[in-house]
């Protein structure tokens, strides 16, 4: 209560949570226009069951439902990102510099970034045309080639719009913003979700008068809050979770040694020190394949091959696999590679936000070394060695999080109109509690600037 206190008492801090709400009101209601020049069929089976055009759904905030300006969402910012930053590991020589500039290689990059999302928007734009074409969710009023032009423009500045929206919370607004803008989009539909719940477990038990049908649904409905809840007390636990090297410093007294060890200092390691990065990059790269093969071949006669891959690639879908007589057996391959997907990316960012070597060079000339071990190479290793055990701990438990949803969809046990969004719930919980740090620090900033004055 306190700290909610001294949040409103920030006029600073209180300027930037209104000045992002206003962006996420401009977010909500470019998210409610559609395009002209199209007309939508009823779609709500259609994102409940196509894994591709759901997951940008999500991303979106449900603005491809609604085939707005903003159906695009940020998906191809996120892409350019993941190829950007790979391209940055001692790929482009070019890149591999500007990453190591600083500040000023930071926005030379971020530039690069953007214009690669922009060529990426057009591609991925046109795909997701095509597909809601094939799947009947749209129909395209012009079919002339400057028809198509217009939409995928109108789709891409929708997306710069996007980005630049993002780029504003970030500057003036509380920060992160384009995990904001995704994270607002996911809150928006949980209110969707819960009414949902509501009319599958327990309206439709309520109109039979049969008392044990209603009880029924009552139990099945607090079940599924209780599994809501669960999954957000684990997310939140594995977010907080980490590992605390201790740390001595070597130029400094007696007394000041008793003082610091007394303070615990230490060397913090997140278990999962990449937040919601993997699960989105993960997402973006489950959706890039069936837009690609979108791009040229429609859904009219498809190869035997298109369709095995677009399986492969669901993982919302068990794959039909021949056994031995005859016999059939089902794999899922797409939840599977998506799983993957996520431990790998998981490793991928953890080592970029935790750099092994520098942290072990500012130790050895700030005087301060890992208790027990000599400055240098061996400190190095040693941080190397936990940050991997840490985060594969960590890539295990956004791994079993994001699969909890799917799982319960392939059983049986939940609809998929009604699966858990344990994507959508590691990205809301991650993006709560990294800005409940970012008020923290700025009362922080602000309360130290009153007390030097």
């Amino acid at each position: 209560m306190q700290k909610l206190a001294s949040m409103f008492k920030n006029k600073d801090v209180m300027n930037r949570i209104l000045f992002t709400f206003v962006i996420f009101f401009i977010f909500r209601i470019g998210s409610a226009i559609t395009l002209p020049g199209v007309k939508l069929s009823d779609q709500a089976d259609l994102f409940n069951t196509n894994n591709v055009l759901a997951l940008v759904n999500l991303m979106g905030g449900g603005a491809l439902q609604s085939f707005s300006i903003f159906a695009l969402g940020v998906s191809p910012f996120i892409t350019a990102q993941i190829i950007v930053q790979l391209l940055s590991m001692n790929v482009l020589p070019s890149l591999t510099e500007l990453s190591k500039q600083g500040e000023t290689g930071r926005k030379k990059i971020n530039t690069v970034t953007k214009i690669l999302a922009l060529v990426l928007g057009c591609v991925q734009a046109y795909g997701i045309i095509v597909t809601m074409q094939n799947t009947s969710g749209l129909e395209v009023l012009d079919t002339s080639a400057w028809g198509y032009i217009k939409l995928v423009l109108y789709l891409v500045a929708g997306s710069l719009l996007l980005i630049w929206l993002g780029d504003q919370i970030t500057d003036k607004g509380i920060g992160n913003g384009i995990s904001m803008i995704i994270f607002c989009g996911i809150v928006s539909a949980i209110p969707q979700q819960i009414v949902g719940a509501f009319e599958q477990y327990l309206q439709s038990n309520l109109t039979t008068g049969d008392s044990i049908m209603i009880l029924k649904g009552v139990l099945s409905l607090l079940t599924y809050f209780l599994a809501f809840f669960a999954i957000i007390v684990f997310v939140v636990f594995v977010e907080k979770s980490e590992r605390r090297l201790p740390v001595s410093h070597s130029n400094t007294s007696e007394s000041q040694t008793k003082e610091l060890n007394q303070k615990a200092s230490f060397l913090p390691i997140k278990i999962n020190s990449s937040g919601v990065i993997p699960v989105i990059f993960a997402s973006s790269v489950m959706i890039a394949p069936s837009i690609i093969i979108s791009l040229f071949i429609g859904s009219d006669n498809q190869p035997y091959w298109v369709t095995v891959l677009n399986e492969v690639f669901s993982y919302n879908t068990l794959v039909e696999m021949p056994g031995i007589n005859g016999t059939k057996w089902y794999m899922p391959w797409g939840l599977i590679i998506y799983l993957v997907l996520i431990i790998l990316f998981s490793y991928f960012y953890a080592n970029l936000q935790i750099n092994p070597e520098r942290i072990a060079e500012n130790f050895q000339e700030s005087g301060t070394y890992i208790t027990g071990l000599r400055p240098g190479v061996e400190t190095e290793r040693y941080i190397k060695t936990v940050l991997n055990r840490v985060t594969f701990m960590g890539s295990i438990a956004l791994a079993l999080i994001a699969a909890l949803p799917v799982v319960l969809t392939l059983t049986g046990v939940v609809p998929s109109s009604l699966a858990l969004g344990g994507t959508g719930m590691i990205i809301v919980v991650g993006v709560c509690l990294e800005l409940r740090n970012q008020v923290e620090g700025m009362i922080a900033t602000k309360s130290f600037e009153k007390m030097s004055l």
